[in-house]
């Protein structure tokens, strides 16, 4: 049943996400006089689904879940159809049409997709609000990223001021934006009861400026203890003795009393049969015994922060939502960005975090709930548009670097060439795929 649930969610945000994006070049192609010859959910490869002609326009759903398109007469796409590229251009052609009026038809679905990311954001927001967690509810204190160790902090501080900025909120943004703007140069905390000051030093100062924009960093965050909210049936825990409710204080004999610290510690044991300490009903300390996965996971989901704090709960108008989705948006997006940049140095293995859809999937979860699908698919609707915005043929972004190239020179990309290009980009994206899918399987084994 969980299986069928998270495929129900996956069909239905790209249904959403494809239909709406080819939407932004349909719409557009059909302001401007061009002739849309199909219009398609999903790849109809040999055959469909479904179909049925209106009008000019074929309307229909492939059976290949890995997107969909728009055919518009005169141009050439995936599609490959040269023939029709070889009779003198019509006037209702894409290649008829003006450069201008070409680069906003191809660049219309990337817009759908960036606006359509921000207001489900900004949706959610109004619809649900968001829970937050007040600084003196969080009675474990904060750990520390490595930096602010450096700087004085300890695992366990609570940071109830920076400047003269009253923390009353954990959130990190807040605490890096006084330092960074309005140059607050000492931070007030609580330690074992006790508060003090600590100054912030220049070189402390520095780093956070040049660190500024790496928003994957967790500078600090509440600590919790690390209790089994359920044990996933392909992990090391599934079957090992360790039960829901279970609370894990150790690997190894390496204390681990909160949720932040198991993953350093086991991650030094990956691959290795390991002796996990749990307190189990609240007082029993019980040992269990299991091998780590190549990654140093057991293989378990933790009990959410709800469980452990009074969390507060923010409610937003349609007026605040809006503003603030678009900020979590671009939050995202500038994680995105520094995820993909450390992919590119190196910082991060692709084999580690390239997934297909089956990935995709397991992210929207076997449970159907509404806040977490929301969520999942303004994710994803930002993430495709930041995708299809590379200058790949094949890609809405490779056709965009073409029309930028021609409406700056003046001078047309030759069809011949562009034919080209396309059937590269395709077998390059197509291999991505094939890629990214044998990796999802072999993370089964």
């Amino acid at each position: 049943m969980g299986t069928l649930i998270m495929v129900g969610q996956l069909v239905l945000a790209l249904s959403i996400l494809v239909i709406l994006h080819e939407c932004g070049h349909f719409f557009p192609a059909k302001w401007f006089g061009t002739r849309v010859e199909k219009f398609y959910l999903f790849f109809d490869a040999y055959f469909s689904l479904v179909k049925k002609k209106i009008g000019e326009t074929e309307y229909g759903i492939g059976w290949l879940p890995l997107g969909g398109y728009v055919k518009i007469a005169g141009m050439i796409d995936e599609s490959m159809d040269t023939e029709q590229m070889k009779m003198p251009p019509q006037p209702w052609e894409f290649r008829s049409k003006k450069a201008w009026q070409r680069l906003i038809i191809m660049i219309g679905g990337v817009v759908v997709n960036f606006l359509l990311g921000f207001f489900i954001f900004g949706m959610i927001l109004w619809t649900w609000g968001r829970d937050y967690l007040p600084t003196n509810e969080a009675k474990y204190g904060m750990h520390m990223d490595s930096l602010l160790l450096k700087n004085g902090f300890r695992h366990g501080d609570r940071i109830l001021a920076v400047g003269d900025v009253k923390l009353d909120k954990v959130e990190q943004g807040t605490f890096l934006k006084t330092i960074l703007l309005k140059n607050a140069r000492s931070a007030v905390i609580e330690r074992n009861g006790n508060v003090m000051g600590v100054p912030l030093s220049e070189e402390f100062v520095g780093e956070i400026q040049k660190n500024r924009g790496a928003k994957l960093r967790a500078f600090f965050e509440p600590q919790y203890p690390f209790k089994v909210d359920s044990i996933a049936h392909d992990g090391p825990a599934y079957g090992s003795g360790l039960k829901d409710g279970d609370q894990i204080i150790g690997i190894n004999d390496v204390p681990t009393p909160f949720f932040q610290d198991f993953g350093p510690a086991a991650f030094k044991f990956k691959s290795q049969q390991v002796k996990i300490s749990a307190i189990r009903g609240g007082m029993d300390t019980v040992q269990i015994d299991l091998r780590l996965t190549n990654e140093g996971k057991i293989g378990i989901f933790s009990a959410p922060m709800k469980d452990f704090f009074n969390l507060g709960h923010e409610k937003f108008t349609l007026s605040q939502a809006m503003p603030t989705g678009f900020h979590d948006g671009m939050d995202f997006l500038s994680d995105q960005l520094t995820a993909f940049g450390q992919m590119f140095k190196g910082k991060i293995k692709a084999k580690d975090n390239l997934g297909s859809l089956i990935s995709i999937g397991k992210m929207y979860g076997p449970v159907w709930d509404w806040k977490h699908f929301w969520t999942m698919t303004a994710s994803l609707s930002l993430i495709l548009a930041f995708m299809n915005l590379l200058p790949i043929p094949a890609l809405d972004g490779g056709y965009v670097l073409f029309l930028l190239w021609e409406v700056v020179t003046g001078k047309r990309v030759s069809d011949s060439f562009m034919e080209k290009a396309i059937t590269v980009g395709f077998f390059l994206m197509l291999g991505l795929m094939v890629v990214a899918l044998g990796l999802d399987i072999f993370r089964q084994f």
